[in-house]
């Protein structure tokens, strides 16, 4: 049971916790700002509403907001189910010019300015254009701006995409260094089972870790008008654990929702961050989360565990095989014999090279290869604990 805390415990934590948050992303889905007819017109005011007291109170704020497909959707009159690469892009790119015109008007009206950015998973997993992102949104916030962030549907293809904006929103949360995640769902919070087919199902208010057992309890419970089921939202929030930072999953049509949360109310489901030992420093956060593995090493018993409980570089002699094909600087996930992530990092040698040498020492890379390389396949500075 991942929720061993009392009522009472739970909200002393989220008034001892979040007394000091200073840095807030919210992301909202589709199923929370749409409705038969289009925009959820209630909901959007209740959300600038909530945006607009966390600015009032003195906080940073960054929206993450889907909607550009299911505004296009409506506003060309598409009831299709399944639409194509580029009938999907094309509706995002009608999609989104009515989204943020309603924007910019509600918080015009609470005398905010907004911002728009649109990502692709390139431009994060870009080391340089990561930090550009970075600092365009910390000049925003000097401004005094509220960025609003969606992914690019328009020019983003399958290998850009992120998949969903659970996901973004937790690499948005860790690239701004974040305080906290607010994931604003159909769903009211976690629960011990489906309360649609469970009736003993309870939800549950608060999470300390993250587990295996918790992504299991998620199940995969999407909307029909967003890609994110609850899954993606708990992967999204471990995510932002790994870095220190508190996330929440609550109702996004709620009134008065995050001032709720604020409050110390059990509303949602609130989530702890790793201890401090276990928190990843922005660089590997970077390389476990953001970059996509190029290719796979299989490593004996051995490897695994110098890998993981000593912190060891990788190096050739406890290499078994080599999967995918990927060139040296380039990401790769390690695995044990069954297939189960050891950990990430970016390799010192190419696909063809590691072949060459795995399973030997060190000491025999130069005569192998022709040349003195790096006695490691993966430097420890750049391999990250999964």
């Amino acid at each position: 049971m991942p929720d061993t805390i009392t009522a009472d415990e739970g909200r002393k934590l989220r008034l001892a916790h979040l007394k000091d948050v200073k840095r807030v992303v919210v992301k909202v889905g589709s199923a929370v700002l749409t409705g038969e007819v289009g925009l959820h017109h209630e909901t959007m005011e209740n959300l600038a509403d909530e945006l607009a007291f966390l600015r009032d109170s003195g906080r940073e704020v960054i929206l993450v907001s889907s909607g550009a497909v299911a505004v296009g959707r409506r506003k060309l009159c598409i009831i299709q189910p399944i639409l194509s690469l580029k009938e999907k892009q094309a509706v995002a790119a009608v999609g989104q010019c009515g989204l943020m015109h309603y924007y910019d008007s509600l918080f015009a009206k609470r005398n905010l300015y907004v911002s728009q950015i649109l990502l692709t998973h390139s431009d994060l997993a870009h080391r340089g254009r990561y930090l550009n992102i970075r600092n365009t949104m910390s000049t925003l916030f000097d401004w005094g701006v509220l960025p609003i962030v969606n992914e690019n549907d328009t020019v983003s293809a399958e290998e850009l995409q992120f998949g969903d904006n659970d996901t973004l929103g937790a690499l948005v949360t860790n690239l701004i260094d974040a305080d906290i995640f607010i994931c604003l769902t159909d769903v009211d919070s976690l629960y011990t089972g489906n309360p649609a087919t469970d009736a003993a199902a309870q939800p549950i208010h608060t999470v300390s870790t993250i587990t295996d057992d918790v992504v299991q309890m998620a199940g995969n419970s999407g909307s029909s008008l967003g890609t994110g089921g609850m899954r993606s939202k708990i992967l999204a929030a471990r995510m932002v654990a790994a870095r220190g930072g508190y996330s929440f999953i609550g109702p996004g049509r709620r009134q008065g929702v995050i001032r709720a949360l604020f409050n110390g109310e059990l509303v949602g489901t609130f989530f702890l961050p790793h201890e401090e030992q276990q928190k990843l420093h922005s660089r590997k956060h970077w390389i476990a989360y953001v970059l996509r593995p190029k290719g796979f090493l299989v490593l004996d018993e051995g490897a695994c565990r110098a890998v993981r409980r000593q912190g060891s570089s990788l190096l050739p002699s406890g290499i078994l095989e080599v999967r995918g094909d990927f060139a040296a600087g380039d990401p790769v996930h390690c695995l044990d014999r069954q297939g189960k992530p050891v950990a990430a990092g970016l390799v010192n040698y190419a696909k063809a090279e590691v072949e060459q040498i795995r399973g030997l020492q060190s000491s025999e890379i130069a005569a192998v290869l022709g040349y003195q390389g790096d006695s490691e396949v993966i430097h420890r500075d750049n391999l990250v604990k999964l």
